[in-house]
């Protein structure tokens, strides 16, 4: 018995493990950018620094009931308990008062980032239908990328008998760097599908 107890006890001390592609960033394409952008200092090598994924609930107003799937829905996708987004004025025309719930959103930074940024890249993206790749000019001007689903299903850890309403969500993936091209040169290295120039959308 003390001898499971202490196995059980190192399992739970054990460090997790690293991510797939905080590894490859570390290993990978921090060299090659360095290389690419004639940069020495790793510190100035462009990275990803946080990731927020939101919704907005709008049918909220009627049903509330809309407003916990939705949250429900990303805490499942991205594990970590959303903020739920209040409406700052109120306007008649929607029926929306001032402070009623109208969205969701969770920020994601460090390892879950890494995590849910996989699951978008190798398993959410590919499941999109008739999709094509992202359109590479999404950029804010800033190094942010944002980018829009319409259907929350294509991550697989949802249910599709529990979460009947589609729901749409936005994902905006904020960078270090202040230069586009240095953001979309950072996304492709992590194999963010974009779309070919000249391509069909």
């Amino acid at each position: 018995m003390a001898k499971k107890a202490k196995d059980k006890a190192e399992e739970k001390s054990a460090p997790a493990p690293t991510p797939r592609l905080q590894a490859m960033y570390r290993d990978e394409i921090v060299p090659q950018l360095a290389e690419k952008l004639g940069r020495k200092n790793r510190h100035a090598i462009p990275r990803i620094e946080k990731i927020v994924v939101s919704m907005g609930v709008g049918s909220a107003i009627s049903d509330k009931k809309h407003m916990e799937e939705a949250t429900a829905a990303l805490t499942e996708i991205t594990g970590q308990k959303p903020v739920r987004c209040k409406a700052r004025k109120s306007i008649a025309a929607f029926r929306l008062r001032a402070g009623l719930d109208v969205g969701a959103k969770v920020t994601l930074r460090r390892a879950r980032m890494y995590e849910f940024l996989d699951r978008l890249i190798s398993l959410a993206l590919p499941r999109v239908r008739d999709f094509r790749g992202l359109n590479p000019d999404a950029f804010d001007g800033q190094g942010n990328y944002s980018l829009g689903l319409s259907e929350q299903l294509v991550f697989p850890e949802l249910n599709p008998d529990k979460y009947t309403r589609v729901q749409g969500m936005n994902i905006t993936i904020c960078s270090s760097s202040k230069s586009n091209d240095e953001s979309r040169e950072l996304l492709r290295s992590f194999g963010m599908p974009f779309r070919r120039e000249g391509a069909a959308t």
